[in-house]
C-alpha cells in the first residue's frame, strides 16, 4: 500500500485528527468540531467545521466522501459527494451536509461525519479537433444500454 505524507494543522484545541477505523480501509474518518450541537432539519443543508487544515502534496487530492452509516440509519449525506480538497488549500476543511432522512438530524462534537481519502491526480492536456474516433458506444448515455 502505498503512503503520502499529509501535514495537518489543527486550529481548535478541541479538533480531531483524522483516521483510520480499520488496517485496510481507504478513508480516514473526519470529527465533526463543535462548540454545541448542530441541528439539521430535513431537506436542509449546513456546514459542519472540522477544526482542521492539511497541507496535501502536489499531485493529490483529499476526496471527502460520506459516511455509509449516516446515510442508511439518518439518510444524512454529503452534498456534493466526492468533495475536493485541492493540494494548494489551506483553509478549514468543512463538510457541506444535507438531511434527506423525515427526522431532524443533529451533529455533535466529536462525532464522526465524513470520510477524507488522499489520492493521486492527473492533469490532462486538451487538444481541439474537428472529429472524434467512432467507438460502439458513441454517442449513447443515459440508459442507452437498457
Amino acid at each position: 500500500m502505498k503512503t503520502v505524507e499529509v501535514q495537518v494543522k489543527f486550529l481548535h484545541d478541541r479538533a480531531v485528527m483524522p483516521a483510520y477505523m480499520t488496517e485496510l480501509a481507504a478513508g480516514m474518518d473526519l470529527v465533526a468540531c463543535l462548540d454545541e450541537p448542530l441541528s439539521l432539519p430535513p431537506g436542509e443543508r449546513c456546514l459542519v467545521p472540522t477544526g482542521i487544515a492539511v497541507a496535501i502534496p502536489a499531485g493529490y487530492e483529499g476526496q471527502v466522501r460520506p459516511r455509509s452509516g449516516l446515510a442508511i440509519h439518518h439518510g444524512v449525506t454529503l452534498l456534493n459527494a466526492p468533495g475536493t480538497i485541492d493540494s494548494d488549500y489551506r483553509g478549514e476543511i468543512k463538510i457541506i451536509m444535507i438531511n434527506h432522512g423525515q427526522e431532524v438530524f443533529t451533529f455533535s462534537g466529536g462525532e464522526r461525519i465524513a470520510q477524507l481519502l488522499i489520492t493521486p491526480v492527473s492533469r490532462a492536456v486538451l487538444t481541439a479537433v474537428t472529429e472524434l474516433n467512432e467507438t460502439s458506444r458513441n454517442a449513447g448515455g443515459f440508459g442507452h444500454t437498457g
